[in-house]
């Protein structure tokens, strides 16, 4: 997945404290989708058309939960959102960039709603 170019040193990742900072980022993406995720069983518990939705949408909670994960481990790694392959790299320079396009093109994902239903605000903000 991604080129072979590993990023330390060039014009993507010029020192070590961006390397560093790109690791404090992995809680940024990770925890609101956490967040989603663990609150998919209390909103369908909550409310039965939230439940008939859930239902009928996704065939049930956990297959809810499996297709955002299975979208997320698909696109959230595979090197997208680079300007070109070889700034993609293979490193966590790359799997971030491809992390964070995936993030900022989840409003357009068709389980979009879901993340909403379960309070979801960004990916920035506090959680």
């Amino acid at each position: 997945v991604g080129s072979s170019v590993i990023h330390l040193g060039d014009h993507n990742v010029p020192n070590a404290l961006m390397f560093i900072d790109k690791y404090a980022q992995v809680p940024r993406i990770v925890g609101p989708l956490v967040l989603c995720l663990d609150k998919i069983p209390d909103v369908v518990e909550s409310s039965q058309p939230l439940k008939k939705f859930i239902d009928n949408a996704y065939g049930g909670v956990e297959n809810c939960q499996k297709t955002i994960l299975t979208d997320f481990f698909r696109h959230a790694f595979d090197g997208s959102g680079a300007d070109n392959f070889f700034d993609a790299g293979s490193c966590i320079d790359g799997r971030l960039t491809s992390a964070w396009n995936w993030c900022a093109n989840v409003e357009k994902k068709h389980y979009f709603p879901v993340f909403l239903l379960t309070g979801f605000t960004g990916f920035d903000g506090k959680f």
